[in-house]
């Protein structure tokens, strides 16, 4: 692994401490009046998702995790599990639930999600900012029923229940924000 100074930390860079796979989310360089500079950073626990604040002192080595993202095509789901390929070795990857975290809402048999990994292991997962999806269900817009803004819940074919306007009709094309999970257009 890399070794690096804490006067090389970024914002989202990852860092391997002490056995746990962190993420930088903020950092701040000090150099006090009197003592020595240190670095007051926020990092946020790749696996657990739980966040810890730490000072180092400036010029201390941090060891620097290399974080790889492959495409992977979504094939399935195997019970619990969802199986993925890789899209350049064909090699079949299943990962559970708890790893994808809410982008399980979004996936379908054809996207093409970018899976973070640390070796092998799967710890998180990219989304394009926005996916088509297909209306599973939802209640039909009425004939006079225009008001501005007004919205219907929608069940998606992934089972992620969205707020859709009143025009939206079953068996539609909507595209959907993946960072926030809202209704964006109709397709």
């Amino acid at each position: 692994m890399a070794t690096i100074t804490t006067n090389d930390l970024k914002n989202g860079m990852s860092l391997n401490l002490e056995g746990s796979l962190v993420q930088v989310v903020d950092f701040q360089h000090v150099k006090p009046g009197k003592g020595h500079a240190f670095v007051r950073t926020t990092m946020r626990n790749v696996r657990t998702g739980s966040v810890v604040d730490r000072t180092f002192r400036a010029g201390e080595k941090v060891e620097r995790a290399i974080i790889d993202k492959r495409t992977m095509q979504f094939l399935y789901r195997e019970g619990e599990d969802y199986v993925f390929m890789d899209t350049s070795t064909y090699d079949q990857l299943t990962v559970t639930p708890e790893t994808l975290g809410d982008s399980t809402n979004y996936l379908t048999d054809t996207s093409k999600p970018q899976l973070l990994m640390y070796g092998e292991e799967v710890v998180g997962v990219e989304l394009p900012a926005a996916v088509e999806l297909t209306i599973a269900e939802t209640e039909p817009g009425l004939q006079g029923d225009r008001v501005s803004g007004a919205r219907k819940p929608a069940t998606l074919e992934t089972g992620l229940v969205i707020q859709v306007p009143l025009f939206v009709e079953p068996n539609e094309k909507v595209k959907v924000d993946t960072r926030t999970g809202e209704y964006l257009s109709r397709v």
